[in-house]
C-alpha cells in the first residue's frame, strides 16, 4: 500500500460507508468521504458523480470506491465519469469499481429463467430483473433514480478504464458481480492487491 493514503472517496455511497473494505480502511487510516446525488442519504457532500470535477481539486483523493454505481448513468456517460476519478485520484492512488456482471446474469436467465431468485439480499430477493434493470420495489417506491441504463462485463469495464487512462487494470468476476481494480501510474500494485484480499477482493494474477 502506497504511504500516505489519507483520503477515501465512496462515490455514490447510498446512505452507508464502504463497509467491504471496513478493515483496509481502518488499518490504512482512511478518512472515507461519501458522496451522493441524493440529500436524503446525508452524505458529506452532495454532488453528482457526473460532475466530480465541479466538487473536487484534482489529485484529492487516494483510493475511489465505487460500488454498483455506474450501471445508473447512460452508457456515453461511463467514459467521461472514468476520467473524471482519474483525475481526482493521486499518482499512486487507486479505484475499486463494482457493477452487476451482465455476461453471469445473461447464463442465470438461460439456464434458470428470467423469474428466478438468483439470491437474497437484505432488501430481499434479487431476480435477473432486478440486476440488469435496477431493483424493482425500490425503483417502485419512486426511487426512480436507481434504475439502470446500461451493463458491463468484465471486458467492457476493464477496456473502458484503461480507455480513460489508466495503465494497469484487474478485473474479477464472481456472485452476478465485476470488480475492477484500476490503478494510477505511481501505485504499488502488490501491496494494494495484498491488502484487498484481505477484504475479500481476489485480484491476484489477473490483469487487463
Amino acid at each position: 500500500m502506497p504511504r500516505g493514503i489519507k483520503r477515501l472517496l465512496n462515490a455514490g455511497s447510498g446512505p452507508g460507508s464502504a463497509r467491504r473494505i471496513a478493515r483496509m480502511i481502518q488499518e490504512r487510516g482512511l478518512e472515507e468521504l461519501r458522496f451522493d446525488i441524493d440529500p436524503g442519504v446525508k452524505p458529506h457532500v452532495v454532488g453528482s458523480i457526473l460532475e466530480l470535477e465541479t466538487s473536487f481539486e484534482p489529485q484529492s483523493f487516494d483510493v475511489i470506491w465505487s460500488s454498483h454505481v455506474l450501471e445508473h448513468l447512460y452508457a456515453h456517460e461511463i467514459f467521461p465519469t472514468l476520467r473524471q476519478f482519474h483525475r481526482v485520484l493521486q499518482p499512486d492512488g487507486f479505484a475499486l469499481i463494482m457493477s452487476p456482471d451482465v455476461e453471469a446474469v445473461a447464463h442465470f436467465i438461460v439456464e434458470q429463467g428470467i423469474a428466478a431468485v438468483a439470491y437474497n439480499s437484505p432488501a430481499g430477493p434479487i431476480r435477473p430483473l432486478d440486476m440488469l434493470y435496477g431493483h424493482s420495489r425500490a425503483i417502485e417506491e419512486g426511487h426512480l433514480h436507481m434504475a439502470h441504463r446500461t451493463g458491463f462485463t468484465a471486458e467492457r469495464l476493464g477496456n473502458l478504464l484503461l480507455t480513460a487512462g489508466f495503465p494497469t487494470v484487474s478485473v474479477s468476476m464472481q456472485n452476478f458481480e465485476v470488480c475492477a481494480l484500476a490503478l494510477m501510474p505511481e501505485a504499488d500494485d502488490a501491496a494494494i492487491k495484498t491488502a484487498l484480499l484481505e477484504s475479500g477482493f481476489n485480484f491476484q494474477e489477473l490483469a487487463a
